[in-house]
């Protein structure tokens, strides 16, 4: 008989693989990145073995106990409440020394701890041996060694903790200590205590692949070479989804318009008004086809091969190069990781700085993001690339190269403003930056796939897809309401021209990027249409017809200069906003994030534009 649920907590270090044991005893899809502090909330999952019904608990992962960090006080306030019945400590079989800092530090709270050591095989691969059943004598707890990836690893370590249930209470031997101790003197005895349990238990075998592994650090980490490689790492991700994207986002685009075939006989069919058809075909139905035919393939292709990067282990590396520019701003080197999650979806930067200990780091983090162009601007970055500075016909690759610079302008301007917000309302000093780098592992194609499609793409795409239909009622409504015979878009785009001109743009520009807020995919075909004076959205054509489109309303090389900064700085996307307030819990400090960008864009495009006059351009 299945008796009642048992509450059992998982607790472990950062990149022990703590939340794939969890995902391989659930079944659920809890996100497995491969970094320090991914994890920085409790998940909640069952599962079931011969003799017990089990309710799991993934606590966040962390170093100690001792309470740094929100992490460290999450994790020990739950193991001290005694809410957890018994407690898995997951450790990686390669960092034994480490991490058994943390294992006992539980088992000083927790009477029944079962020690999972994990990753055997990455250890085994490396070279390590591990005697486990001397590990289990010394420490007074069962030891169960797995590699959770593997699916016995699952039968493997319920029948474990079936045993530890129900066999007698265990009798973990830890170092006695004055109850005044400090923390410094915990952790020294802690440490003392490892080490002398691990004598004899770990023994190398071979030095070759540590030796190996420690050459492709100093290549991704040194001196002289880490940038270089960041750089072409960085273009090489673009090129390939620049390469694959424009195809499908072809037959996505062309799937869609015969879907609007068959909806167009459906009202049809159902004698709609010629207002509501209009309403809910031409505006709500093709904004929302355009946003989808041109967000969802380079997002497919961008977010998977992101995740290969952080399943490899470099995005930490990445961190760890760009600490020291960041450090030099007053910030945390971790805000490089939610940086770089901002190139994919600035809303998934935002909630990404939780990662982030410093209540004020996390805030520059966060008012910084939107600095970075998310994966919604780049569309029309490529365009006015491939129009105004690359030679016509020219490979994917020129053009990959061209929004690399691109990008590392926006870094440039990140750090710039990181700096300023911290030497004004944000004022202090960089706390200290912890961070593992992990070992090399091999990514698991079938969950990068699975979490890129489901967990991001796809998530992201219906976020977009919410605002997108709306904003397209409004914008058919803009453009077929016509007091006067002239619609009530014109007017808005006439109004804003004279504003448009000093910086270097023009009415119709601003207002595109206006009605864009909701999405920046749509910022492009809005511009179009008020250009050719349609009342609906249309796809722009041709590279040639679109560049003589735009060359006829007076676009120079200048203009497409200042319309990519402007694309680059401008206010965040509704989404990204709301997730902000959401994070902060402030309008105040929402509405700063959308000036930040917002007057930094301006700013430089009217430097750009009125130099550009005085030098008679």
């Amino acid at each position: 008989m299945v008796r009642e649920p048992v509450t059992v907590a998982l607790a472990g270090n950062p990149n022990v693989g703590k939340s794939t044991v969890f995902n391989r005893l659930t079944g659920l899809r809890q996100h497995t990145g491969n970094w320090a502090g991914k994890t920085v909330a409790i998940a909640e999952g069952s599962c079931r073995s011969a003799g017990h019904s089990y309710t799991l608990i993934d606590l966040p992962g962390t170093y100690s106990l001792l309470a740094r960090s929100r992490e460290e006080a999450l994790a020990r306030d739950y193991l001290e409440s005694g809410a957890a019945q018994a407690v898995i400590v997951v450790c990686d079989a390669s960092c034994l020394r480490r991490n058994l800092n943390l294992a006992l530090q539980v088992m000083a709270r927790q009477r029944r701890v079962l020690l999972c050591v994990n990753l055997l095989d990455e250890a085994r691969r490396g070279g390590l041996e591990l005697n486990l059943p001397l590990l289990e004598k010394r420490l007074g707890v069962p030891v169960v060694g797995i590699s959770a990836h593997e699916k016995r690893s699952r039968e493997t370590l319920l029948n474990a903790l079936d045993a530890l249930l129900d066999g007698p209470e265990p009798e973990p031997k830890l170092p006695a200590l004055p109850p005044d101790a400090d923390d410094d003197a915990v952790t020294a005895a802690l440490l003392h205590t490892a080490e002398e349990a691990l004598e004899g238990v770990v023994e190398a075998q071979s030095k070759t692949r540590q030796a190996r592994m420690r050459k492709l650090d100093a290549l991704l980490t040194g001196r002289y070479s880490a940038y270089p490689v960041m750089l072409a790492l960085l273009a090489l991700v673009l090129y390939l989804t620049i390469l694959g994207a424009n195809g499908l986002s072809d037959l996505l685009a062309a799937l869609l318009a015969q879907a609007e075939g068959v909806l167009r006989r459906v009202s049809a069919a159902l004698g709609l008004p010629t207002w509501l058809d209009g309403v809910l075909l031409d505006g709500a139905w093709r904004v929302l086809a355009w946003v989808t035919a041109v967000m969802l393939p380079p997002m497919a292709l961008f977010f998977p091969l992101f995740t290969v990067l952080e399943d490899l282990g470099y995005l930490p590396r990445v961190a760890y190069n760009l600490d020291r520019p960041f450090q030099r701003c007053s910030a945390c080197g971790k805000q490089a990781l939610t940086m770089c999650m901002g190139f994919g979806c600035n809303a998934a930067g935002v909630v990404g700085c939780r990662i982030i200990d410093s209540e004020r780091e996390r805030l520059l983090a966060i008012l910084t993001n939107a600095l970075v162009p998310c994966n919604g601007r780049f569309p029309l970055l490529l365009t006015l690339l491939s129009l105004f500075f690359t030679v016509s016909g020219a490979s994917p690759l020129v053009t990959a190269l061209g929004l690399t610079g691109i990008l590392v302008f926006s870094v440039s301007v990140t750090l710039l403003a990181t700096r300023l917000l911290s030497s004004t309302v944000l004022k202090g000093k960089p706390s200290a930056f912890l961070l593992e780098l992990p070992p090399f592992r091999r990514p698991q194609l079938g969950q990068i796939l699975l979490r890129s499609l489901l967990d991001r793409t796809l998530f992201v795409l219906g976020r977009a897809a919410i605002v997108a239909a709306p904003a397209g009622m409004l914008l058919w409504a803009l453009a077929n309401v016509a007091p006067g015979g002239v619609s009530l878009i014109a007017r808005c785009a006439a109004f804003l021209d004279p504003a448009g001109r000093f910086f270097g743009m023009d009415g119709a520009i601003l207002l595109a990027f206006v009605l864009g807020l909701p999405a920046n995919e749509t910022v492009l075909p809005i511009l179009l249409m008020l250009y050719t004076s349609q009342s609906t959205l249309s796809q722009p054509g041709d590279a040639a017809a679109l560049h003589a489109l735009l060359l006829q309303n007076g676009w120079t090389g200048l203009t497409a200069l200042c319309v990519m900064v402007f694309c680059v700085l401008h206010w965040p996307c509704s989404t990204t906003l709301l997730t902000i307030k959401k994070e902060t819990g402030s309008w105040r400090w929402t509405l700063l994030a959308a000036a930040l960008p917002t007057g930094t864009g301006l700013a430089l495009c009217a430097a750009l534009h009125w130099v550009a006059r005085l030098l008679g351009g």
